[in-house]
């Protein structure tokens, strides 16, 4: 099956992981890291810097897209997306 994120098409049968995440700040200079929705909504409440959030596909250990929002909702309306091509 072959499913489409902002205009780029992947064949599921190669994907290992699809997962949303928050990306926030370490507090080192300027590096981010990928933390989980729930540990954001359930543990960080305010302790940390949110700079977007992002869908994150790996097809191996070599390929990984990384898809970019702003905010929370814009991610949920593509989730939501997705999740729709999966269910046809």
């Amino acid at each position: 099956m072959i499913i489409t994120i902002q205009n780029k098409q992947f064949d599921t049968s190669k994907i290992t992981q699809l997962y949303p995440a928050a990306v926030v700040k370490t507090g080192f200079e300027d590096e981010t890291t990928q933390v989980s929705l729930e540990w954001l909504d359930v543990e960080a409440k305010g302790k940390v810097e949110v700079v977007g959030f992002g869908i994150f596909i790996h097809l191996d250990k070599e390929e990984k897209h990384t898809f970019m929002f702003d905010t929370k909702e814009e991610m949920d309306e593509e989730i939501g997306t997705i999740a729709s091509q999966l269910h046809k």
